[in-house]
């Protein structure tokens, strides 16, 4: 038999108390935020920190290939070390209070895939014995070399084409890997328009 809700005025006082009751039960039910009780705010992972909250190393680089340490799928990781008093969850998922000297995850950067094909050679083959065709042989092009050894680098034009479109990095090694270059040398960096790199529309206030 269900319970009747007593009938005639109430006093203002236990409507208050009512009220105060049903202000607390919803409180607790659905924490202070509107979500569910026990939920709390998630701690952030520490790949999803802001820029300025962490700092990272800068690659290990391999004196052979002069291309970051591990490099695998023209992807190497670095160490990133968020800032003293970040509390976030590292790469393992444990939340842990930094104090700038723990490793809080690892940033992946871009690098290149080179097979021991080195700029500067390729430059100076092409330069001096270009006409022979000593580059083309040089990055892999056999039948190009022999063309050219036999016209006498197509007297003369085409080694000076071949030059120039060595020394741009236009012309690579034949197996699609890239050049051996200092890394802070005249490395040549393809920029190209993708759904990822195109210019957004600013918005001004």
């Amino acid at each position: 038999m269900a319970a009747a809700w007593p009938s005639g005025p109430v006093a203002p006082e236990a409507a208050a108390a009512r009220l105060l009751g049903v202000l607390w039960f919803m409180s607790v039910t659905t924490g202070p935020w509107g979500a569910a009780a026990g939920g709390g705010e998630e701690t952030l992972k520490c790949e999803d920190l802001k820029v300025g909250q962490y700092i990272c190393k800068d690659p290990k680089i391999n004196d052979a290939t002069q291309e970051p340490v591990n490099c695998t799928n023209y992807t190497a990781h670095v160490p990133c070390f968020p800032a003293p008093n970040i509390t976030c969850k590292d790469f393992s998922g444990n939340e842990t209070h930094f104090t700038g000297n723990e490793v809080g995850f690892l940033k992946p950067v871009s690098c290149r895939n080179v097979n021991g094909y080195s700029y500067k050679v390729a430059v100076a083959l092409s330069l001096f014995l270009g006409w022979l065709g000593a580059d083309r042989f040089y990055l892999g092009y056999p039948a190009l070399g022999l063309l050219k050894f036999c016209t006498v680098g197509f007297c003369g034009i085409g080694s000076l084409i071949d030059f120039i479109l060595i020394s741009m990095q236009i012309v690579g090694p034949s197996d699609g890997s890239s050049y051996i270059i200092d890394y802070y040398g005249t490395r040549l960096t393809r920029l190209s328009i993708t759904n990822e790199t195109f210019r957004k529309t600013q918005l001004y206030p």
